[in-house]
């Protein structure tokens, strides 16, 4: 019942992509390591894997519609750029980026002197904000213990996040990074749907929680405007 709910937020693929099911298979679904999984834990894995593969499609979409950024950090292509940022040895700790991480890493990206990559410190900071609020881990088991609260901070920061990149300008009134397109002849919203999946998987999997650990969440309201990224 737990991944049925979850099921409804997960990535739809494109009309010519091979039919699958709509809760996305693990590779080890049949395997011992299965056994040591609950219903929360699966969960968990189909949110934080599929959360990662929109963040992956909008570092792709933002360097595309950001090529100036892609330039600062590589010569070779956007394809190439993401499978390194997700895939690499790195272990999410980048040089360019004094080796930041989750939200310093997302207000770096809007700071008026900094002249790197702007997309990888976003995405990066993104990625390991969600990390650290999953408990540093992305695959779960019955001995993991994860914070409803963690979780539900972490989708009032992607909410931040999403705002400061379509609201944040640099001092010539140039937005640090383009993403909507909303004009007389264009209403192009991707990045705000990719986004609201995100924060619909994290707002689902946080009450869940709650409800299952009678842990309580203490809900917080604030305008975007001025918010404030939120610890845990």
């Amino acid at each position: 019942m737990l991944l049925s709910g979850l099921a409804g937020c997960v990535t739809t693929p494109p009309a010519d992509a091979p039919v699958t099911d709509k809760v996305p298979h693990k590779t080890d679904q049949s395997s011992f390591t299965q056994l040591g999984k609950g219903d929360l834990d699966r969960m968990a894995d189909v949110e934080m894997s599929e959360n990662t593969q929109n963040l992956k499609l909008l570092m792709t979409k933002l360097y595309k519609r950001n090529p100036h950024e892609l330039h600062k950090s590589t010569s070779g292509t956007v394809e190439e750029m993401v499978a390194w940022v997700f895939g690499g040895a790195h272990g999410w700790k980048f040089k360019k980026l004094n080796e930041v991480q989750g939200v310093e890493a997302i207000q770096l990206a809007f700071k008026p002197d900094y002249e790197g990559d702007r997309v990888l410190p976003f995405i990066v900071g993104l990625q390991t904000m969600l990390i650290k609020a999953h408990g540093g881990k992305t695959e779960f088991y019955l001995t993991d213990s994860i914070e409803p609260q963690n979780v539900y901070n972490a989708a009032r920061n992607v909410e931040i996040a999403v705002w400061k990149l379509s609201t944040d300008r640099s001092e010539q009134g140039e937005l640090y990074l383009l993403s909507n397109e909303i004009n007389d002849s264009e209403r192009n919203i991707s990045f705000e749907r990719e986004f609201g999946k995100i924060i619909g998987r994290l707002d689902l999997y946080a009450v869940t929680l709650e409800e299952k650990s009678q842990r309580l969440i203490s809900r917080v309201t604030q305008g975007l405007a001025t918010a404030l990224f939120l610890p845990f």
